[in-house]
């Protein structure tokens, strides 16, 4: 297990402290819940997670190349719209 040092603000240290005492877990058991809990994973859990889809897809692997292409075209599509219509009631 590694160490590592954190600057929190006075008031969230405090809260910790006391999250702490009331949960009788330690200061390092919440933190790493909290960070569990946001999704913070290694690259490997985040590969193994990718090669579960794949397998469960039943997808090839140029299908499944050529869905992402098209959903991300379709997002980066909706995001210029949406910045150009920003950009309208800007000016």
């Amino acid at each position: 297990m590694h160490r590592m040092t954190i600057t929190l603000s006075d008031e969230t240290h405090r809260a910790l402290k006391e999250a702490s005492v009331q949960q009788h877990q330690s200061i390092a058991a919440i933190i790493e819940e909290a960070l569990i809990f946001r999704g913070i994973k290694t690259r490997a859990h985040a590969r193994d997670l990718v090669k579960a889809a794949r397998a469960r897809s039943q997808l090839s692997e140029a299908k499944a190349l050529a869905l992402v292409t098209d959903e991300a075209r379709k997002v980066r599509q909706n995001l210029s719209v949406t910045a150009i219509q920003m950009l309208n009631i800007i000016v």
